[in-house]
């Protein structure tokens, strides 16, 4: 029964890893700005409870910090942090961090970093964006691989991720995005399904409900039949996500928002 555990929250662990970075799949429209209202300023940190069924199996955080200079150029920071509940920690610990960078525009992505612990598996990833020369570079460790081409506006999964909220969402509206990675760069496609009214630890959003296009996903999503992965952003001006939902192979996860800080305040959900 101990080794069953052990497998399945392995396997969850390597699923929570991907849950927000690897939406490399998540709808955003690379290019101009669907509109001028940006939904989110440094300061603003989003922090997530993750479940495998019942099970509480971590935390994720997604924040805005202060802006950056890459290579000369005004930059969002954005970051994600997971960690491993105490129990899941017995069977497979996981401390992971991802930090990408785009211009201040959204237009594109200029730097994407990760450093993950996995149980007895480290990375240490660093993909750099050539627009001079269109390329993305993947090191891993300093080893690197070798360039991909990019798609004009190509962005990062998780600068993709925040870029997904500057669009007005409407039912039925079919979103298409070119993201890179360092060892690939795709067009991810997502529809927006429908309006929804749902409620998080006592507290009722109005939602769209959007769900990717998951054909291009590998791991968990690639070995799962009729894999599903759905997104909940608000109907207002933050379009805060608020929950995130797959159904795979091995059962359904979900990651919930469970408070919300900015620079100014501090809410608890």
């Amino acid at each position: 029964m101990l080794l069953k555990h052990y497998r399945q929250s392995k396997n969850f662990l390597l699923i929570i890893t991907v849950f927000f970075f690897a939406l490399i799949d998540v709808p955003v429209k690379a290019g101009k700005t669907p509109e001028k209202h940006i939904p989110f300023s440094p300061g603003e940190k989003l922090t997530f409870e993750l479940k495998w069924g019942f099970i509480s199996a971590g935390t994720a955080v997604l924040e805005v910090l202060p802006f950056k200079k890459i290579n000369n150029v005004d930059a969002y920071h954005f970051t994600l942090t997971i960690k491993s509940s105490s129990y899941i920690d017995l069977f497979y610990k996981v401390r992971s961090r991802f930090d990408a960078y785009s211009d201040a525009g959204m237009n594109r992505s200029l730097l994407y970093t990760k450093k993950q612990l996995e149980g007895k598996h480290k990375r240490d990833v660093k993909v750099t964006f050539d627009w001079e020369k269109n390329e993305g570079q993947y090191s891993n460790f300093g080893k690197k691989k070798d360039p991909v081409p990019l798609m004009p506006g190509c962005l990062d999964p998780l600068s993709s991720f925040f870029y997904l909220r500057c669009f007005k969402h409407k039912q039925g509206m079919k979103i298409h995005c070119t993201v890179a990675d360092g060892k690939k760069c795709v067009v991810g496609k997502a529809k927006v399904l429908k309006k929804e009214k749902i409620k998080i630890n006592n507290k009722t959003y109005n939602t769209f409900k959007l769900e990717p296009d998951l054909k291009d996903a590998g791991g968990i999503f690639k070995k799962s039949k009729n894999a599903k992965l759905h997104i909940w952003l608000t109907d207002d001006k933050r379009r805060m996500p608020v929950k995130l939902k797959s159904k795979v192979v091995i059962g359904s996860f979900t990651g919930e928002l469970i408070s919300v800080e900015t620079k100014k305040k501090k809410a608890k959900q």
